[in-house]
């Protein structure tokens, strides 16, 4: 590696590229560091966001106007304002008064701006994953919901047992959308000094002149992750395929 990282670093900057902070221990490790921050984000927000998007479905079609009516208005404001904003709102307006709380017991406030980046993404992409289980629960054909009741299914039963994973088959396609939408809007964590790629990127080119270097870095390693995410709802898509549901 210390032969052949120089030597590297030497051929790009022959194309006018400049990525010589890679040789300095602090800076990469500190990207590095950041691409792992990242992969951490997409992790954790994926099976949050999914789980969001279970419950809020649930209510939404719960038939309760004082269950169903929240979620509405929550997933309607929700989707409507910006993620940027959302998270700025959480993080310095709800953090602080949490803080105050804990502080008041004499405690430390637990979550860390990375849970907030979690927190905050997970629920407005869980209105989305909600939205298109809502439209999956509502293209479940009567006939099977009936034959369903006929067996003395519950409500409960009857959504947990038929309606979701038949809406999960039906609403892949719009889910994986989401997820891959979700993984390029972990890039907001920035925004609140979260360690993330785009963080530490920011922090090296404020001390060298290689933005678009770092940018192209950036822009392969969400491609990467977004790719991944596609081809697994690619293989899911074929493997929960249902027979007279498509091709």
């Amino acid at each position: 590696m210390n032969e052949w990282l120089p030597a590297g670093v030497e051929a790009l900057r022959h194309v006018g590229l400049n990525y010589g902070f890679v040789l300095h221990a602090s800076e990469r490790d500190a990207f590095v560091r950041g691409l792992g921050v990242t992969l951490e984000l997409c992790l954790a927000t994926v099976p949050c966001s999914l789980a969001a998007g279970v419950a809020l479905a649930a209510l939404l079609t719960s038939g309760r106007a004082w269950l169903a009516g929240p979620a509405r208005a929550f997933v309607e404001l929700t989707r409507n304002t910006p993620t940027l904003v959302q998270l700025y709102c959480a993080f310095l307006v709800l953090n602080m008064l949490v803080t105050q709380q804990f502080q008041l017991h004499g405690a430390t406030n637990p979550l860390t701006p990375f849970l907030w980046v979690v927190i905050v993404v997970s629920l407005h992409k869980g209105v989305f994953h909600a939205e298109a289980l809502r439209a999956g629960i509502e293209a479940v054909p009567r006939t099977t919901l009936e034959a369903a009741r006929s067996l003395g299914f519950s409500r409960r039963q009857l959504l947990a047992r038929v309606e979701l994973p038949l809406a999960l088959r039906f609403a892949l396609p719009s889910l994986v959308n989401n997820l891959v939408d979700l993984v390029k809007m972990t890039a907001v964590a920035s925004a609140i000094a979260v360690g993330d790629v785009t963080y530490e990127s920011i922090m090296i080119w404020t001390q060298r002149d290689n933005v678009l270097e770092l940018l192209l870095l950036i822009l392969l390693w969400f491609g990467l992750l977004t790719w991944l995410v596609s081809v697994a709802g690619r293989r899911l898509e074929a493997h929960w395929r249902m027979p007279g549901y498509g091709q």
